[in-house]
C-alpha cells in the first residue's frame, strides 16, 4: 500500500518535471499512454489473458480511453503548466465529490444519508477554499486550475460510463484496462499535430524523457497491477484508503523537490477535501455506481475509482 501511494502519487511530480524539460502536455500525453500500455500488455500476456474482440467492445472502449486517460491525461499535464504538482494532487482528490455528482443527477445515486450529502458540501467548500475567488491577489483562478478540476470531472464521467459499458465484457481486467490504455495512445498521437507538439521526442531534454517513462512505466502501469492486486487482497474498501494519502505525497513531493510553497490554505483545503470525500465513501448507499477509483486519478489519475471489474491505469 506505502509502494503504491508513492508511486501513484508522485506521477504529478514527474508530470511537473517532464513539463519543465522540454515536453508538450500532447507528447507527456502519449508517452505516458503508451508506456502504461506496454507494461499491461506484457502483464496481460503472462497472465495469458487475450485482449478483446469485436468492434463493438473496442468502440466503448475508446469513449472510456478518451474520459478515462487521454483527456485527463492531457488535461492534468497541461494544468500543471501553471499549478503546482501538490495542488494539483489535491484537486484530483474531488474525483470522488464529482462521481457523486453525477450518480445524483443520473439517479443512480440518492442523497439519503445526509452525512454522505454533507460530505458533499464539505468537499467542495474545500475545493472553494483553495480558489479563495474572494481573495483580490493570491487567489487560485486561471486555465490551468479549471484544467484541474476538469481533469477530475472527466474521471467522474469515465467511471459512470465504464460501470454501464464494460463490466460485462468478458475480457479479465488486465487485458481490458491494456486494451483501454492502448486505445488512449492511439488516440493521443491524433492530437498531435494540433497539440504543439513541434521537434521530435527524441530532441527533447533526456531528463524530461527519463521523468515521463517513469511516469508512463511506473506510476500508471506498474500502479494499475499493484491497484489490482491490492483489491484483490484486500478488497476494494481497503485498497481506497491509498486514495487519502496520494495529495499528501503529491504536496510532501512538491515541497521537497520543487521547493513549491506549502500556503495554510493549500493545506487547509486539502484536509476538507478529504474530510469531504471520506464521509462521501464511508457513508455511502447501495447503488449501481462504480466503486470510486482511489484519486489523483490519475492518473492522473488512474487513477486512475475504477469500476469493480475493470481497475483503470490512475489519473495523476
Amino acid at each position: 500500500m506505502a509502494v503504491l501511494a508513492l508511486l501513484w502519487g508522485s506521477g504529478f511530480l514527474w508530470i511537473r518535471l517532464a513539463l519543465q524539460h522540454g515536453l508538450t502536455p500532447v507528447q507527456i500525453t502519449v508517452l505516458r499512454a503508451a508506456l502504461g500500455a506496454a507494461v499491461l500488455l506484457l502483464l496481460a500476456r503472462s497472465a495469458r489473458q487475450r485482449l478483446p474482440r469485436g468492434g463493438g467492445v473496442w468502440r466503448r472502449l475508446a469513449v472510456a480511453a478518451f474520459f478515462c486517460n487521454a483527456l485527463p491525461f492531457f488535461l492534468t499535464a497541461y494544468g500543471e503548466r501553471s499549478v503546482g504538482s501538490g495542488l494539483a494532487g489535491v484537486l484530483h482528490a474531488t474525483t470522488p465529490l464529482w462521481s457523486l455528482l453525477i450518480g445524483l443527477a443520473l439517479g443512480t445515486e440518492r442523497a439519503r444519508d445526509p452525512l454522505r450529502f454533507g460530505g458533499l458540501l464539505l468537499g467542495f467548500a474545500g475545493v472553494l477554499l483553495i480558489f479563495s475567488p474572494w481573495r483580490e491577489s493570491g487567489g487560485l483562478s486561471g486555465p490551468g486550475a479549471l484544467a484541474l478540476l476538469g481533469a477530475a470531472v472527466s474521471y467522474a464521467i469515465a467511471y459512470a460510463y465504464m460501470a454501464r459499458a464494460l463490466t460485462a465484457t468478458g475480457t479479465a481486467p488486465l487485458a481490458l484496462s491494456a486494451a483501454q490504455l492502448t486505445a488512449a495512445a492511439g488516440l493521443s498521437t491524433l492530437a498531435l499535430p494540433a497539440g504543439g507538439a513541434t521537434g521530435s521526442f527524441t530532441s527533447a531534454d533526456p531528463l524530461g524523457l527519463a521523468a515521463v517513462a517513469v511516469l508512463g512505466i511506473a506510476s500508471t502501469g506498474l500502479t494499475f497491477h499493484l491497484n489490482y492486486r491490492l483489491i484483490a487482497t484486500e478488497g476494494p474498501t481497503g485498497a481506497a484508503t491509498v486514495g487519502y494519502l496520494l495529495p499528501v505525497v503529491s504536496t510532501a513531493l512538491g515541497a521537497l523537490v520543487l521547493g513549491e510553497e506549502l500556503t495554510f490554505r493549500a493545506i487547509a483545503g486539502m484536509i476538507v477535501v478529504l474530510a469531504g470525500v471520506s464521509l462521501t465513501k464511508h457513508h455511502r448507499q447501495p447503488s449501481r455506481s462504480p466503486v470510486d477509483r482511489p484519486v489523483p486519478i490519475a492518473p492522473t489519475a488512474p487513477t486512475t475509482p475504477t469500476a469493480p471489474t475493470t481497475p483503470t491505469a490512475p489519473r495523476d
